[in-house]
């Protein structure tokens, strides 16, 4: 099956789209990816929803922005697939299913609740092609965290590559996530800790810049180890997997006074520091870490990463991944596995009781 995939992450930086054809256990061909980038209005509405949206108790509730959040999710990602259809000659009549993750703006699985808006239902009918969404809802109400949910998929995209094992998958979107993939095949994913939130948030206050870019404001910067050690001081840290993260469950509150360059510098060391204290919730030292995501795009933080993990650390690009389009091309593939009822979660991954399907198709002609 042609199946497109479309992510819009943690990062609020806009909409990645890729196509890819499957049959959702292995990869036939990849095809071309894009991206929609969220203007500053979207992203103002987005980020003032992620703020109405703690008021949630049901997955059906919109307060304040949530509802206007919904309606830009939609029109973005519809934008988005009109634009790249065209831009690489690809008809509607060549893509099978549209695997469509929507935006996050509130996740907490403890009290059974994730909520990730975007109307399927209204993209399947602009787009006139089948629609796969509300991919995690499934795997939390049977008590798992319904996240993360591409590590599922790391493996189908990493099949036929030459490269060790055991091997880690470090996707550093808004909020980071690790695959550990054994040499036996074994699965264990969880969320690491904040990646580029709260970084992207200071920046974004500041200066108006969505991201910092190649790192270059981090790397002028200082660490300050004091503020370092307040940000570590979390008990999330020591909580063994299956563990997951909403958004603001992290606050940049120790590095507020900070100058902006000591603080995006300090704020990156975080993140480097979280990953170092997941790999200790591993069950090996990976010999190989592959990173995407933005920051993969981020040698600042890079370079953090091989100083503190004493590791093999590379982009997904350098092995033959797409740093960009990865996680779209898991929802891809996870589109065309719900429509085939096999699983998108598994216990090592999400915590489920069992292997478990989900998603939920939209038709056009519904």
């Amino acid at each position: 099956m042609r199946a497109i995939g479309l992510m819009s992450g943690t990062s609020f930086d806009g909409v990645d789209v890729a196509l890819v054809e499957t049959n959702g256990e292995r990869i036939e061909a990849f095809g071309p990816s894009g991206y929609r980038p969220y203007t500053s209005a979207e992203r103002r509405v987005l980020s003032q929803a992620l703020a109405d949206a703690v008021a949630i108790e049901r997955r059906t509730e919109r307060p304040g922005a949530v509802a206007a959040a919904e309606g830009v999710v939609t029109a973005a990602h519809a934008e988005a697939v009109e634009r790249f259809l065209r831009e690489h000659g690809v008809g509607a009549d060549d893509v099978d299913v549209v695997g469509f993750h929507g935006q996050t703006v509130l996740h907490r699985p403890e009290a059974g609740l994730t909520v990730q808006i975007g109307d399927g239902l209204a993209l399947a009918r602009r787009l006139g092609l089948p629609v796969v969404y509300d991919f995690r809802a499934a795997d939390v109400a049977a008590g798992g965290q319904g996240a993360p949910l591409a590590p599922t998929i790391h493996p189908v995209l990493l099949r036929g590559l030459d490269l060790p094992r055991p091997l880690a998958v470090l996707n550093l979107g808004g909020v980071g996530n690790v695959t550990f993939i054994g040499a036996d095949g074994e699965l264990v994913a969880f969320d690491t800790g904040p990646a580029n939130a709260l970084m992207d948030d200071r920046l974004m206050r500041e200066t108006g810049e969505a991201f910092d870019r190649d790192g270059a404001i981090s790397a002028s910067g200082a660490v300050d180890e004091a503020a370092l050690a307040r940000l570590m001081d979390n008990p999330y840290f020591g909580v063994e997997p299956p563990k997951s993260l909403d958004r603001n469950a992290f606050s940049a509150g120790p590095t507020e006074a900070l100058p902006l360059a000591d603080a995006l510098a300090t704020l990156a060391a975080f993140t480097a520091e979280t990953v170092v204290r997941a790999a200790a919730h591993l069950p090996k030292p990976p010999a190989l870490w592959i990173v995407a995501g933005g920051g993969a795009r981020n040698p600042t933080l890079l370079d953090l990463l091989r100083r503190r993990l004493g590791a093999d650390v590379r982009t997904a690009d350098a092995v033959g991944l797409s740093a960009d389009a990865l996680e779209a091309q898991a929802f891809a593939v996870l589109a065309v596995r719900s429509l085939r009822g096999l699983p998108l979660t598994y216990p090592g991954t999400t915590g489920a009781p069992r292997p478990l399907t989900g998603g939920l198709l939209a038709r056009p002609d519904a």
